[in-house]
């Protein structure tokens, strides 16, 4: 199949996942108890914006490793075989079938090991203006982060996930970025062929 070819079956893939085998929730709700989280995270961390950091991407970690799972049983899709279809597969369908949204894939590493996510809206920082002294260090959307962490490392990608800019914090665009570490073995537990 053509890399345009495959692009387009992944977003109809997307499309057809979202639209007949998604339980929808109401978008207010979610993007007001998603804040409500990040809020109280502020309060019983005094502020301490790194801490809130951390802990949102250990909460999208641990959403991930899950999600995966949910993922790779709506859609039956292989596993990907290269960075670039990878990314394609996250864009087109992953971020589709969870947010309703499919963000644009750019600025590629020469290597091909390394891409952003250029999300042009953000259904989490719906309704969210961040405080002056949040500013600079509090990356509000960071469960983002760590959900796509989590589901990568199911698949056997080490990758890092951060954010590079964000619409809240005053930049023009929210970028969020993947870099593939390595690919990791599929282990076999011991006992078991």
């Amino acid at each position: 199949m053509s890399a345009p070819a495959q692009s387009k079956s992944l977003k109809a893939i997307g499309e057809d996942t979202w639209k007949n085998k998604t339980e929808k929730v109401n978008a207010e709700l979610f993007t007001l108890t998603y804040g409500a989280i990040v809020s109280q995270l502020c309060s019983d961390y005094d502020r301490d914006f790194q801490k809130v950091n951390n802990h949102l991407f250990s909460m999208g970690y641990n959403i991930g490793v899950r999600l995966i799972e949910d993922f790779l049983a709506r859609t039956a899709l292989p596993r990907c075989d290269n960075m670039v279809k990878t990314s394609e597969m996250i864009s087109k369908c992953a971020f589709k079938i969870f947010l309703n949204m499919t963000p644009q894939v750019a600025n590629w590493s020469p290597e091909k090991d390394a891409f952003s996510l250029m999300l042009d809206e953000n259904p989490l920082s719906d309704f969210v203006e961040l405080p002056m002294d949040a500013m600079r260090q509090l990356w509000y959307s960071n469960i983002l982060s760590g959900v796509l962490k989590g589901a990568l490392e199911m698949v056997q990608l080490d990758c890092d996930v951060w954010f590079v800019s964000d619409v809240l914090k005053g930049d023009p665009q929210t970028e969020l970025r993947i870099k593939l570490n390595k690919v990791l073995k599929d282990e076999v537990p011991i006992g078991e062929d």
